[in-house]
């Protein structure tokens, strides 16, 4: 996985890039830690928010410190991507014309370290850079954490539905990365829902109102589940997310209940917003 190439010249050091591990930046994929939509994702690395994406390059210098590498390769880093998902090697080695910035740190979690270089760690301070980047505190609850926890209930989704009935109640103690109660169908059929589920009921009006009125892009996503024919969504909005499934339920997580994974059921309405929202939902090409 790692590549020896230098791709970048960072901190004017002209030291190979150890390359670790990549992730896309582009509509409809993109580290959801770095914002709610592709626009504010772009805006939390400083970049213009080009509808061919970016792919970003994690890695470290010769002297072990992090960089991020943003380029424009877009396609080059999703074969990397693909390849490595499937067991398979692939050495990641952009041309260094394709480079669009390189910024000190990292902004999510890399497990990995380059073999034979010190150990991870920001790389000097220079009068004017922007301040490393770095991942959110795990202790903490706020934006980042609770769109990191959705995307951990999409890629875990079915752990957490085969913990909860139709009725959107749990039939046993929820794991994972969040504890929860159950949210009654109530919350997406229109009828009074109690404290805490006011919240999934702003979030569940504030999806109808996407509808009619478009978000930023990116705020909803669509992509292919495990089984034909149905599709896993995210949403985000202020102060909430959502991870569905085309044909199921949905399950909420609020900024204002930390580390809680609220089910809705599907209820009356829930169905024909999923569908409304996964035709207007941008998707990877």
């Amino acid at each position: 996985m790692a590549g020896t190439d230098p791709i970048a010249e960072a901190d004017g050091d002209d030291d190979a890039l150890f390359v670790l591990t990549a992730a896309l930046l582009t509509p409809a994929r993109f580290p959801s830690v770095l914002g709610d939509d592709y626009p504010s994702a772009c805006a939390a690395l400083g970049l213009a928010p080009y509808e061919e994406g970016y792919g970003l390059v994690f890695g470290q210098d010769g002297l072990g410190a992090r960089w991020t590498v943003v380029v424009d390769d877009v396609s080059l880093v999703a074969v990397a991507i693909s390849s490595w998902d499937c067991g398979m090697a692939y050495d990641l080695s952009p041309d260094e014309r394709s480079v669009v910035a390189g910024l000190p740190g990292w902004p999510l979690p890399v497990a990995t370290r380059a073999p034979g270089v010190p150990a991870p760690h920001d790389p000097e301070p220079e009068e004017g850079a922007p301040a490393p980047l770095s991942p959110p505190l795990g202790e903490e609850w706020g934006a980042a954490q609770r769109r990191l926890g959705a995307d951990e209930v999409a890629l875990q989704w079915s752990a957490w539905r085969s913990q909860v009935n139709d009725d959107g109640t749990f039939s046993e103690p929820a794991g994972g990365p969040a504890g929860a109660a159950g949210a009654a169908e109530a919350a997406s059929s229109g009828d009074a829902v109690p404290d805490p589920y006011d919240g999934v009921r702003r979030a569940l009006d504030e999806l109808h109102r996407y509808l009619e009125e478009p978000p930023p892009v990116g705020r909803v996503r669509s992509d292919s589940a495990a089984d034909a024919g149905v599709r896993t969504l995210r949403a985000d909005g202020p102060g909430w997310s959502l991870v569905a499934r085309t044909g199921d339920m949905a399950f909420v997580l609020l900024d204002e209940l930390p580390r809680e994974v609220l089910p809705v059921a599907r209820g009356a309405r829930l169905p024909a917003l999923l569908m409304a929202l996964d035709a207007m939902a941008v998707r990877p090409s």
